[in-house]
C-alpha cells in the first residue's frame, strides 16, 4: 500500500491561541501566519535567532505589519518558508 502524498492530505487549521505555541521552544518549530496562511520559519536565516530583524516574533499574525516591512509578501516564497497551514477564526 502507498503512502499519501503531502498534496492529497487535509490541510492544517490554526487558531491564534494555537500559533502563540509554535515560537521555536520546547520542541515546537517557529511558525507565522499571514494573509490567513500559517508558515514554517524555522530555517530561515532571519528567524533564526527567534526574533526577526528585531520588531517580530514567531507565533504572530503578521498581517497587519507587512505594510510597515522594507520587504513585499514575497518573502513567504523563499525557499526556507514552508507552507504548513491556514488560521481559522476558531
Amino acid at each position: 500500500m502507498s503512502q499519501p502524498r503531502a498534496d492529497d492530505l487535509p490541510e492544517r487549521t490554526f487558531t491564534e491561541l494555537q500559533l502563540r505555541s509554535y515560537i521555536g521552544e520546547r520542541g515546537y518549530p517557529m511558525y507565522v501566519a499571514y494573509a490567513g496562511i500559517v508558515y514554517d520559519v524555522t530555517h530561515c536565516p532571519k528567524w533564526r535567532r527567534g526574533l526577526h530583524e528585531n520588531l517580530h516574533w514567531p507565533g504572530q499574525d503578521l498581517t497587519a505589519e507587512l505594510g510597515d516591512a522594507p520587504h513585499t509578501a514575497s518573502v513567504f516564497d523563499h525557499p526556507c518558508v514552508k507552507r504548513v497551514g491556514r488560521l481559522v477564526a476558531r
